[in-house]
């Protein structure tokens, strides 16, 4: 039987930082590669949908939404499964669920039938694959953690740069439907991912050497399927309400970027470039932004990090609104892709800043969820705007508008109302977590040497370190009170 992979640890487990976390970084990157870049890179497909069934920018774009919708609104289900569970059996049986997804969808007969299979189950099975990736990410890295996800967050512009060309090849080999049971086949790969999501488990010697009163007087709380106690936190409310904002127009520019180009006259294998163009910049942006958020002057202030990329995307969107030809979108598509990376590589990492290791399975849920009304009207709203002026600079605009007022909002969100909180309750706790394993929580063992005395030599030293992560506990207790 699986258990929550974050919650349900013992608390003697610390981060690796290393270790088996690299093959979860792996698997991670991957599998972000799928999730955020595969709703854009289906957009290649659309002309050849529009023809096929007869149908406006706007039906087509409905596809790239309620893929998102999905990875988004199917959040807290996600936490449920992964708190009863575990990561690794939901991921393997999301994969079966994306795969399955893309397969139905290359027989569809109209356009509906790809709404319900590429759109609703390959959505749940990406959505069953990245939430619970990113919560192992976070369990197994913690000092290094930033730069984790930096480089986790790389995968979606990676798959960018690869599936956008890829579908372009196989629409022209193979047609949409053959391009459609070929990427089903490759999200298998989503099932090898989740293989490597193991769980981590305490060192042997620590479970033979804690006390057993010190167990005894920690008991162990029943566990939240789902904890809404996060919806309390005011640092919580700010970002989720500056992230639905930002996801009505962040989508946006990459589903329509190829289309903007054909509009221009330009072929669809110069079109289909862009987004690789795209991809290849977001593919640095994202590990750079990780390495910058892990400098100590910069990581108590990470949310104003975030607040600038959103600000420098939504700035993006409004200049490159005014392109008039196909150099104009390249150099749009280069400044989109540093912002649209650096905003990518931070607003997890902020997140779990924000509500600590202990809430994020539950919060990251809650948060998507919040975020999928917008993901679901964004992108359809922007194909309706199109199809109503035939011009593509006003969906840029409004998207551009959208993401520029997230950013407004997390910033003074985070400094008009939480300026009295010079740092977050879960945030001290795991930075004072940090600290003490470097200084070897010289307290803790100077209060269990009595106890210690009675064990026999061999175990002196195991239970001194037991003791070290005993006092560890209590001291994050008391910093929580």
């Amino acid at each position: 039987m699986g258990g929550a992979v974050v919650d349900d640890s013992p608390p003697g487990v610390k981060a690796p930082d290393g270790g088996w976390g690299w093959a979860v970084l792996a698997g991670g990157f991957v599998i972000t590669g799928f999730s955020y870049a595969f709703p854009k890179a289906i957009s290649v497909f659309f002309k050849e949908l529009i023809r096929e069934f007869d149908v406006g920018y706007s039906d087509t774009a409905w596809i790239s939404s309620i893929l998102l919708a999905m990875l988004y609104g199917t959040g807290p289900v996600c936490s449920v499964l992964v708190n009863r569970f575990g990561c690794r059996p939901v991921m393997m049986v999301g994969g079966l669920f994306a795969s399955l997804g893309m397969i139905l969808a290359s027989f569809a007969t109209s356009i509906i039938h790809i709404y319900l299979c590429a759109g609703v189950i390959t959505g749940l099975g990406l959505a069953l694959n990245f939430q619970p990736s990113l919560i192992m990410l976070n369990r197994y890295f913690s000092e290094k953690r930033p730069l984790a996800n930096g480089l986790a967050a790389a995968g979606s512009p990676v798959a960018l740069c690869c599936l956008s060309p890829l579908g372009q090849v196989l629409q022209y080999n193979y047609g949409w439907r053959g391009g459609f049971l070929i990427l089903g086949g490759i999200l298998l790969n989503c099932c090898a991912c989740g293989a490597l999501m193991r769980p981590l488990l305490p060192p042997k010697k620590l479970e033979e050497s804690i006390p057993v009163a010190a167990e005894e007087k920690k008991p162990q709380p029943k566990k939240k399927l789902l904890d809404f106690s996060v919806f309390k936190d005011r640092g919580f409310l700010v970002y989720t309400i500056a992230a639905s904002i930002m996801v009505l127009g962040l989508f946006v520019p990459p589903v329509f970027v190829v289309s903007y180009a054909k509009g221009l006259g330009y072929e669809d294998t110069k079109s289909a470039l862009l987004l690789t163009i795209l991809g290849f910049v977001d593919m640095f942006a994202r590990p750079a932004s990780g390495l910058i958020a892990g400098l100590k002057c910069v990581r108590p202030r990470i949310v104003y990090l975030l607040s600038f990329a959103m600000l420098f995307n939504g700035i993006t969107d409004i200049i490159g609104s005014q392109a008039k030809d196909y150099p104009g979108l390249v150099v749009f598509c280069i400044f989109f892709g540093m912002s649209y990376g650096m905003v990518g590589a931070l607003q997890f990492e902020v997140l779990m800043n924000i509500v600590g290791t202990e809430k994020f399975s539950s919060a990251i849920g809650l948060v998507l969820l919040m975020e999928a009304i917008a993901v679901l009207l964004g992108p359809p709203a922007a194909g309706r705007l199109l199809d109503a002026t035939h011009q593509y600079m006003h969906i840029f605009l409004l998207a551009g508008c959208e993401v520029t007022l997230s950013a407004i909002v997390i910033a003074l969100g985070n400094f008009l109302c939480l300026r009295r909180r010079k740092e977050h309750p879960d945030a001290k706790m795991e930075m004072a977590v940090t600290a003490a394993e470097k200084e070897g929580l010289n307290c803790g063992v100077e209060g269990e040497e009595d106890h210690v005395a009675e064990e026999e030599p061999k175990k002196k030293a195991s239970a001194l370190e037991a003791g070290e992560e005993v006092m560890m506990v209590k001291e994050m207790g008391e910093n929580r009170a």
